[in-house]
C-alpha cells in the first residue's frame, strides 16, 4: 500500500490493476477551467478529473467561510462512492504543481479513514520527465457505498487555533510564501498578513529542485523544532497547500498534524481577530 507518495515508474507497472483508481486534480486559481481543459486534451491513462471548487470543497458563505471550506462528510463519501472507491482501491492523486493541490484529495481521503492513497512524486511533469504516456482514457468504475469513519482531532477550527496559539508547547504554522505570511503582499485575499504568533514554514520548502519531495530524512530535519503531531497545526490560504506539509511531516515519519481547513481566508472573516504583520 501507497500512502504518502509514489513514483511515476511505480504508478505506471499498476496502470492496469483494476483495484487502482488515478484523480487528476489540476487547477488554476487565476483560470479554475484550466485543469480540467488539461485534463481533457490529455492525461495519465484511465484517470479521471476532480476539480477543486466543485469536488474538493464545500459552499462558500460569504463573510463566514474561507475560500475553498471542507466539503461535509456526507457530501465526500457520496463523491467517493461515486468515484467507486472502496477498502481496498488504491488511490494515486496528481497535479502539474509538484502535488500543492493533489494533497488536498490525498489529506480529504485520509481523514475519512482510506489510507491507500498517494501523491504522484513529482506531478505530471515527473510522468512526462519518464517519458511515460498519456491519452484521454477514462477508468470506470462502479459505484460503491464508501465506507468512511472521519478522522478525530484531524483540524482545528479558528476559536481552537486562537487559543494554541498562545498555548505553551503548541504551534501554528502558516504555509504561504514569506512574502505573504510577512503582509508585504497579498495577491488573492482581502487582507495581508498571518495569524499572530504563527511561524512560518512554506509548503514549497518541501521539494528537491528536481521537484520530488525531499526524503523522510531531510523533512524530519526540517520539522525538527516542532513539538508532536497533536500540538502541531498547518494553515495556508484556503486550507488546501498546508495539506503538502501535513503530507511531507507524514511522510516524515512523524504522524498526522493537524489542518485549520478554513486558514488565512477563514481567519479574516471575523474583523474582531488579531493579525500579524512583519
Amino acid at each position: 500500500m501507497f500512502n504518502t507518495i509514489i513514483s511515476a515508474v511505480e504508478l505506471a507497472s499498476e496502470l492496469a490493476n483494476p483495484n487502482w483508481l488515478v484523480i487528476d486534480c489540476r487547477h488554476e486559481l487565476a483560470d479554475t477551467e484550466s485543469g480540467r481543459r488539461a485534463f481533457l486534451e490529455a492525461h495519465i491513462p484511465g484517470a479521471r478529473f476532480a476539480h477543486l471548487d466543485e469536488d474538493l470543497s464545500g459552499p462558500i458563505i460569504p463573510g463566514t467561510t474561507g475560500r475553498h471550506p471542507l466539503p461535509c462528510v456526507t457530501v465526500m463519501k457520496q463523491l467517493f462512492g461515486r468515484w467507486g472507491i472502496s477498502p481496498t482501491t488504491q488511490v494515486v492523486v496528481y497535479d502539474d504543481k509538484r502535488g500543492a493541490i493533489a494533497a488536498r484529495l490525498w489529506w480529504m481521503l485520509r481523514f475519512l479513514g482510506h489510507d491507500a492513497v498517494a501523491v504522484l512524486d513529482g506531478g505530471l511533469a515527473s510522468w512526462e520527465k519518464a517519458g511515460l504516456p498519456q491519452n484521454t482514457e477514462v477508468k470506470k468504475m462502479a459505484p460503491v457505498n464508501f465506507v468512511a469513519e472521519a478522522q478525530e482531532n484531524w483540524t482545528n477550527d479558528a476559536i481552537a487555533v486562537d487559543q494554541l496559539r498562545v498555548t505553551p508547547g503548541a504551534v501554528v504554522i502558516d504555509s504561504r510564501t514569506p512574502e505573504r505570511y510577512r503582509g508585504e503582499v497579498e495577491p488573492i485575499d482581502p487582507v495581508a498578513g498571518h495569524v499572530p504568533g504563527a511561524i512560518n514554514m512554506p509548503f514549497a520548502d518541501n521539494w528537491t529542485s528536481e521537484g520530488l519531495l525531499k526524503s523522510p530524512e531531510e523533512l524530519r530535519t526540517r520539522f525538527a523544532a516542532l513539538p508532536g503531531a497533536e500540538q502541531t497545526t498547518f494553515y495556508c490560504g484556503s486550507g488546501v497547500t498546508a495539506c503538502h506539509n501535513i503530507l511531507a511531516y507524514a511522510h516524515a515519519g512523524l504522524g498526522n498534524a493537524r489542518l485549520y481547513p478554513g486558514s488565512w481566508s477563514d481567519w479574516i472573516t471575523d474583523e474582531g481577530r488579531e493579525i500579524s504583520v512583519l
